[in-house]
């Protein structure tokens, strides 16, 4: 069941009773807090397509990382407040405008709301494929509610390495748990669908971003990923990583990833067999694509 009563909706199982105004781990209320919906235009070419991801980013997250990008909303909570209700009209009206999908990113700790909003939008119109959009960092107890509900997963797979996951993550035992989230994930969603346009329609399409230094864990993950799904799997293999001020005297996130890291991480994939993946050219890591997190989309409801 998805409630807010002694909180257990990601793998920490904080246990706190949000209902009565507790706080977690994600330090989130009991109640959405988002803090931008719009066309998105920067996630992968199938899923922002030619007119953009209707992509709403929901304050909080169940990890922390300490080099996020959307740090002003993860790890500051930076949002406004979004009822069920309203959230449904936010979905639609994304539809609206010509919206792909409905791109839901660090949804999990707002599920109790977000299910019913989606339900309801549903009965009302929505017809576009729903993106999970998330760490990687899940529950399968969790996930396993949304079955019949999300059409596309995009999860991370951050580390393979857990003491990168402690170290930049403050979680225990990343792996296994993303792995087993991931396996959920496949056996919902099956091989992955394209429609004519080449927008994912249905599928799992797997995100690794290569940090500076962390060559052997980016080869690991693709390693395991590629051995275990072969190529029914996508992957996304990215070189966006861009140092945020917080991370200024954190060695070696204060560095930016090399080209001689990015091509030998691809070349690894391309000799292991990877023909599904998705690579990122020319200079990706730039503050630019970083959204502007103001409210857009979401305080005029």
């Amino acid at each position: 069941m998805l409630t807010y009563h002694n909180c257990e909706l990601c793998p920490r199982r904080c246990k706190a009773d949000r209902a009565k105004g507790q706080l977690g781990f994600c330090k989130a209320p009991d109640h959405i807090m988002a803090a931008r919906a719009a066309l998105h235009l920067w996630e992968e070419p199938c899923i922002s397509g030619k007119n953009g991801s209707g992509t709403v980013f929901f304050s909080g997250c169940t990890l922390r990382c300490v080099f996020c990008q959307n740090h002003i909303i993860s790890a500051e909570n930076k949002g406004y407040p979004v009822t069920a209700e309203q959230l449904c009209r936010i979905f639609l009206d994304l539809q609206e405008q010509g919206a792909h999908n409905i791109n839901l990113v660090t949804p999990t700790h707002f599920l109790p709301d977000i299910v019913p909003a989606l339900q309801m939008a549903k009965q009302q119109g929505l017809h576009l494929p729903i993106v999970y959009n998330c760490g990687g960092y899940e529950r399968v107890e969790t996930i396993r509610q949304l079955r019949g509900l999300v059409d596309v997963y995009l999860p991370d797979f951050k580390y393979m390495d857990d003491k990168l996951g402690e170290q930049y993550s403050n979680c225990a035992n990343y792996s296994s748990i993303a792995k087993a989230a991931i396996q959920e994930m496949i056996d919902q969603c099956g091989d992955i669908v394209f429609d004519q346009d080449g927008i994912v329609t249905k599928g799992v399409i797997v995100r690794h971003l290569l940090l500076p230094r962390a060559l052997n864990n980016a080869k690991a993950v693709v390693k395991y990923l590629y051995n275990t799904y072969h190529n029914c799997i996508w992957m996304s293999l990215m070189n966006q990583y861009t140092p945020i001020p917080q991370v200024a005297n954190i060695h070696p996130l204060c560095q930016r990833v090399t080209g001689d890291e990015y091509e030998a991480w691809i070349d690894y994939a391309i000799e292991l067999g990877v023909e599904n993946a998705f690579v990122q050219e020319g200079d990706s890591s730039d503050m630019q694509y970083i959204p502007s997190f103001n409210g857009e989309g979401i305080i005029a409801k």
